[in-house]
């Protein structure tokens, strides 16, 4: 079974991972969940969301160390739960990120038209509501078919794109917080609450939609098959993208409530992008829409790579058609795998923001299953395979269910009517549930590997230490 050519050293590989969790809305819709929270409540409950996203990477890291394959999640689940597990997996994953990716198509056209009237002209159609003009589907089809030639001669070259576009991030995100901080005043932040509401409320009310903005740390693990590093420090990947992902968030945003009253900064239109300008900055301002920029296009990257690794993966274990998993014999890329990523990114995404956004409102449920479902491979390993267990490189106990038990929540909360997070009634019920039906389908008529042979394509030379008393495998563990 022909491998991914090993590119991405540990810089590219953390880029990709925490440039690929970092989104764009959150830098402006800040100010209607300041308004709805409070600064505290925001800013403190993402934090809380962020310390159970780690609690689920140090599963995956774990994990990460013993089987270092293309597909991260699908692969654990094969190995240690089996097929039907790994399936639900998979599909759940693919389901996450192709929703987000849809979503971005126009949603890279929208971002533009806020300061972009033109965006806003020729409209062709109407889906629910929302009309969907030819300048906005023109820029979200041109960049698709951009990010897709830059990942069709190798990872590499998307890689070396995104940590460009990671480094800008980062230089823009400090400025704003060294000035926010250096110009602003601690009085502009505290009380951090509204008098009138609970603070504890609304601190834990956002810890949930604080956990969706780490959705996608898991695609550093997705990535490890392109990683020419040691098990071990694609491990530490895992859990660096989400404390470096949380951090930005945390201390951007305590920018924009410490340079302006937060009580202002929620009364305006566009969040941290008005409150740098309101505030005498309005270069920053525009920095700050350049993060939002930025982060759509990392995002858009990172998860585009990411959902093509995990159609490989399927492949490979006989979870969808086999000539997915097929590789370029020069590049050593998935070109038929990035096809089908493009094709159903495409297909979804020229339906528009409103209709899109139905599907990606379910992928906080497809997350958190995948989320589960690691946590639950890592506490099964040591009855499938105690000779692993035992040279697991990361110990950890109870830790990870924190952040499974963090996962279904959100799951229970979106799916309990009435919630501040509920799906809306009945669109998004419909899909999941058609979503649900095809993988269930597709399940049922995929072509059944015998176990053995689904083993060695999933973990090329790491099936050998399945067995008792095999040594590890040595590629990607030079020091």
């Amino acid at each position: 079974m022909a491998e991914l050519k090993k590119t991405l050293g540990f810089l590219p590989l953390i880029a990709l991972g925490v440039a690929g969790v970092i989104g764009s809305s959150w830098i402006y819709t800040n100010s209607a969940f300041f308004e709805q929270y409070g600064a505290g409540g925001m800013i403190f409950g993402l934090a809380i969301g962020t310390l159970l996203a780690a609690c689920v990477a140090l599963a995956y890291a774990e994990l990460t160390t013993l089987f270092p394959r293309a597909g991260g999640e699908v692969v654990y689940s094969f190995t240690i739960l089996g097929r039907p597990a790994s399936f639900l997996t998979g599909w759940m994953l693919i389901g996450a990120y192709v929703s987000s990716l849809a979503f971005y198509v126009t949603a890279f056209g929208l971002l533009l038209g806020k300061f972009m009237p033109v965006m806003e002209e020729h409209p062709l159609y109407s889906i629910n509501g929302e009309a969907v003009t030819a300048p906005v589907l023109i820029a979200g089809v041109a960049l698709t078919l951009l990010l897709f030639a830059l990942n069709w001669w190798g990872v590499e070259v998307g890689a070396q794109v995104q940590v460009m576009l990671f480094a800008a991030m980062v230089v823009i995100g400090l400025a704003l917080v060294v000035v926010g901080f250096a110009a602003g005043s601690p009085d502009n932040f505290w009380p951090p609450y509204a008098a009138d509401h609970n603070a504890l409320t609304d601190t834990l009310r956002f810890v949930v939609p604080g956990m969706t903005y780490m959705a996608g740390f898991g695609l550093v693990a997705v990535l490890a098959e392109d990683a020419d590093l040691p098990p071990r420090r694609i491990a530490r990947a895992v859990i660096w993208t989400v404390l470096l992902a949380g951090t930005f968030y945390c201390l951007v945003l305590l920018s924009s409530a410490w340079v302006m009253p937060w009580e202002e900064v929620a009364g305006m239109k566009l969040g941290t992008i008005d409150a740098f300008k309101a505030a005498g900055f309005p270069v920053l301002g525009w920095g700050a829409f350049a993060i939002a920029i930025l982060g759509l296009l990392t995002s858009f990257l990172g998860l585009f790579i990411a959902t093509s690794r995990v159609v490989v993966a399927m492949a490979r274990a006989g979870l969808l058609p086999a000539g997915l998993a097929r590789l370029d014999a020069r590049r050593g890329t998935p070109r038929n795998a990035l096809v089908f990523t493009v094709v159903v990114t495409l297909a979804l995404g020229w339906l528009g923001k409103a209709a899109v956004v139905w599907f990606l409102d379910t992928g906080g449920i497809y997350l958190g299953a995948v989320w589960i479902m690691v946590v639950l491979a890592k506490y099964a390993l040591p009855r499938r395979y105690p000779h692993l267990a035992a040279r697991r490189r990361l110990q950890t106990s109870w830790i990870p269910a924190v952040g499974a038990l963090g996962a279904a929540v959100v799951i229970v909360m979106a799916l309990w009517p009435g919630t501040n997070v509920s799906l809306v009634w009945p669109a998004e019920y419909l899909i999941l549930g058609v979503w649900l039906g095809l993988g269930a389908i597709l399940y049922a008529v995929s072509r059944s590997l015998p176990r053995e042979e689904a083993l060695d394509a999933l973990l090329g030379e790491y099936a050998d230490t399945l067995v008792e008393g095999a040594p590890e495998a040595s590629r990607g563990t030079r020091p």
